[in-house]
């Protein structure tokens, strides 16, 4: 919510600062997000009137001017704005006048020049140098009536700030200069000049007919008929002023004028072309297939959870949100139809987002809207309307008001008791009562409660915690007392055999990756694609068409993140992202942190894109590959061992991926992204990824204590012949199967070779060669070569026997 501090002060205008305003706003919960003034510094800047304007003796583009600013002689100042002209008034910076600094920082003084050889004894402004604006097309032109002299800040009234708010979903009653205005005097006693709203005189009895079939939508339609108005008036430029100020553009009279008392009174509006309506008009619930072209050019499909306004033969606007283009006002309009309503907020709320759009009038109507006052604003309005687009030939209808369905009034009971608890400071019923009174709330005492019945504009006033939250917000935030926690703070102490998440993303990034952080929501294609799944958990009101579902894998967060860095031309990426994914489960209950029939785990996963190594001296570079992330998947994990066994995944290439499992549990998967998504997200090599289960990362053996060796070990090498399709893992899992005795402490493979031709060296096609060092040692005494020979055909045999192999010659 924006607006100028003077529109403020004419509602109510306390002794304090700009700055001590906003601080009092800020603690009472109305949080100032900025302050900024209307325009920069300058100095000796007039009201000035062209008296003459000839062409420049030497510049076609320019134009030698004679101005008044009210000293007595003519000032001669050379311009070259294709509006200047005799007669009009405009800012005129006289010799001595400081601009606003331009890109340099400095101020641009004005000093007596000659331009082609005429002096110019100051210069003529527009509002784009004046940096009020950014119309550069020409000369600011000012009203007529503008003093000459005077001096153009104070006329302007540049010497104001903007004030922007940042206001909760349940200060709905401070969307209007005159709601904040009633907070200001509440929280400083300052008198508030209250609105009167005094009735126009009707002419005619002319009424519009209006039908409202859904109460459940509209609780209050008012409406009035005024003719002969003459839309082509020009809009009081103190009225351009304060809605430019509240980030609103002028538009036509009749829409600034609703615009204006929305901003005033938090009241939307909006004003028909009644010779555009046909027939009457009804108020419902859309029907699935009507369409509807709105103000801002756009077109919408509406349907039976969307409110309408309609006539007799299409639906002329959006209810609550936005008017329709087939009713809207124009240059040629001469006779309106004035609207204000009171919608039920359920009925507005998400419809904006719904067609990728927001407004101020739904963002009002959605939050709450007081419903008792839709004559007096249509009173206002109607006034506005006489005194900028009247005409003799105006004549005023009278008001059609019905009420059909508004919010009752429950009173709601603060216990004092109860206050003092929760806020936290020691407080009487008479200062709970006052603070209550404050805020124009009607308010009545019993024993130790004081019980208040909100007015129709305090929507959010309906239990005891909203009036502890007001009574609070006019002690002030910034008043309660500071007050040490009398229990007692004890750290938790993680488990020696766990890991924090902390330390899991310091071990990650020591690997070379980045952390990234990212959506939940994601698109429902990455879901299908790269996770499998047919039906992911939808959201119910999407922020974005591109974020409607929650993701059951971290796979495709990642690949954004990749695919974002190679547009930009990055060569060589690495992300992992520790986060939650979210899947069905009708085995989960609710409870404190979970959500019945959804599982919510952690997970932790990366992705290696590009060289292995940044750019330099070695030689060529290799685009990092399985085997690499692997690797890195065994150090993150390590000491805990891991196996890894060929399987599918929807998002991994079919021959290049595996599972990842600790002691016999699949805890993820890890390979390289499936030929048809690489080729889809257009990235020149294929990523890396690999994606498991927080919990079993987190998970790590403490270390045992082991005796240093007291006897030499003794190292054997082995070389056997074995089928292609053996994998190192077989080969392992053999070896530590046989029977040795516990002899054999490590076993490592330090070669492979394959034939070249059929029966090289013993092989044939499709055998290989293993060759394995293979250490052996006892606590107990030096190994004997009886033992170690014995422990050798022990291998030799189990290797046989489960993988068929032989010993190569």
């Amino acid at each position: 919510m924006q607006f100028p501090e003077s529109w403020l002060r004419e509602f109510c205008n306390p002794s304090l600062t700009t700055q001590q305003l906003a601080d009092t706003l800020t603690m009472a919960g109305l949080e100032v997000e900025e302050l900024e003034p209307v325009a920069p510094p300058f100095t000796k800047i007039v009201v000035g009137e062209i008296m003459e304007a000839v062409q420049h003796p030497n510049a076609d583009r320019l134009r030698v001017c004679q101005v008044d600013v009210g000293q007595g002689a003519l000032l001669n100042i050379v311009c070259g704005a294709p509006n200047a002209r005799v007669g009009i008034r405009v800012p005129c910076a006289v010799v001595g006048a400081e601009l606003p600094p331009g890109d340099d920082g400095k101020p641009f003084v004005i000093k007596v020049g000659k331009l082609r050889g005429v002096e110019s004894q100051g210069m003529l402004c527009s509002a784009k140098e004046l940096q009020i604006a950014d119309d550069h097309g020409g000369l600011l032109e000012l009203p007529a009536d503008a003093p000459l002299g005077q001096n153009i800040r104070q006329y302007l009234n540049l010497d104001d700030t903007l004030m922007t708010l940042k206001l909760t979903p349940n200060l709905a009653h401070c969307l209007s200069v005159y709601g904040i205005a009633r907070e200001v005097s509440a929280l400083t006693g300052a008198p508030l000049k209250a609105p009167t709203f005094p009735a126009v005189a009707t002419q005619i009895s002319d009424k519009l007919a209006v039908n409202v079939q859904a109460p459940d939508l509209c609780g209050r339609f008012s409406g009035r008929v005024v003719k002969g108005v003459n839309t082509k008036a020009q809009t009081p430029q103190w009225m351009v002023d304060r809605l430019a100020r509240c980030g609103q553009r002028s538009v036509s009279p009749l829409v600034d004028i609703s615009n204006y008392v929305m901003f005033e009174f938090g009241r939307p509006s909006h004003i028909f072309d009644l010779d555009k309506i046909h027939g009457g008009l009804q108020v419902r619930w859309g029907q699935p297939g009507e369409s509807l072209k709105l103000l801002n050019g756009n077109t919408v499909t509406v349907d039976d959870k969307v409110g309408v306004i309609a006539d007799d033969s299409q639906v002329e606007s959006l209810a609550g949100i936005m008017g329709g283009d087939a009713t809207a006002v124009s240059d040629d309009t001469q006779n309106i139809y004035i609207e204000a309503a009171f919608w039920w907020p359920t009925s507005i709320a998400g419809r904006s987002r719904r067609f990728n759009f927001s407004t101020d009038a739904g963002h009002r109507f959605e939050r709450g809207v007081d419903p008792q006052l839709t004559v007096e604003h249509i009173e206002r309005i109607t006034q506005l309307v006489l005194d900028i687009c009247g005409t003799p030939e105006t004549q005023v209808g009278p008001i059609d008001d019905q009420i059909l369905n508004i919010p009752a009034i429950t009173p709601v009971t603060l216990r004092v008791a109860r206050a003092v608890k929760v806020i936290g400071m020691p407080l009487t019923q008479q200062q709970c009562a006052d603070a209550l009174r404050g805020l124009g709330l009607q308010v009545a005492e019993g024993e130790g409660t004081v019980t208040v019945t909100p007015p129709s504009f305090r929507f959010d006033l309906q239990i005891e915690e909203d009036l502890i939250e007001e009574v609070a917000r006019m002690v002030g935030y910034n008043n309660l007392p500071t007050t040490p926690p009398l229990a007692p703070i004890t750290a938790k102490v993680r488990p020696e055999t766990e890991r924090s998440p902390s330390t899991v993303r310091r071990a990650i990034a020591a690997l070379g990756y980045q952390e990234t952080i990212n959506y939940s929501f994601v698109e429902e294609s990455w879901e299908k694609d790269l996770a499998g799944n047919a039906s992911p958990i939808r959201l119910l009101n999407p922020i974005a068409s591109q974020m409607s579902v929650m993701r059951s894998s971290l796979i495709g967060s990642l690949l954004q993140v990749v695919k974002f860095n190679a547009d930009r031309k990055a060569d060589r990426v690495r992300v992992f992202e520790l986060g939650r994914v979210f899947l069905r489960n009708a085995a989960v209950q609710n409870s404190d942190t979970t959500v019945e029939g959804f599982d919510q785990p952690m997970r932790v996963a990366g992705m290696a894109w590009g060289p292995v190594e940044p750019l330099g001296w070695q030689g060529k570079a290799r685009n990092v590959d399985f085997y690499d992330v692997k690797a890195d998947v065994e150090k993150l994990l390590a000491p805990s061992k891991v196996t890894f066994v060929a399987a599918e995944h929807p998002a991994l290439h079919p021959g290049r991926s595996a599972q990842v499992q600790m002691a016999g549990v699949v805890i993820g998967h890890v390979g390289e992204l499936h030929p048809r998504w690489r080729q889809a997200w257009e990235l020149t090599s294929a990523p890396v990824v690999f994606e498991l289960s927080l919990d079993a990362v987190t998970v790590r053996n403490v270390p045992v204590a082991q005796a240093v060796a007291k006897h030499q070990s003794v190292e054997r090498d082995i070389a056997v012949i074995v089928n292609e399709h053996v994998t190192h893992g077989q080969l392992m899992a053999a070896i530590h199967a046989a029977p040795t005795q516990g002899l054999l402490r490590d076993a490592v493979l330090f070669d492979i070779y394959r034939p070249k031709a059929e029966s090289t060296g013993g092989l044939a096609m499709g055998e290989k060669s293993l060759a394995v060092r293979l250490s052996l040692h006892s606590d107990e005494a030096t190994l004997t070569d009886a033992q170690i020979e014995a422990v050798m055909t022990a291998v030799v045999q189990q290797l046989g026997t489960e993988l068929g192999a032989r010993l190569r010659g």
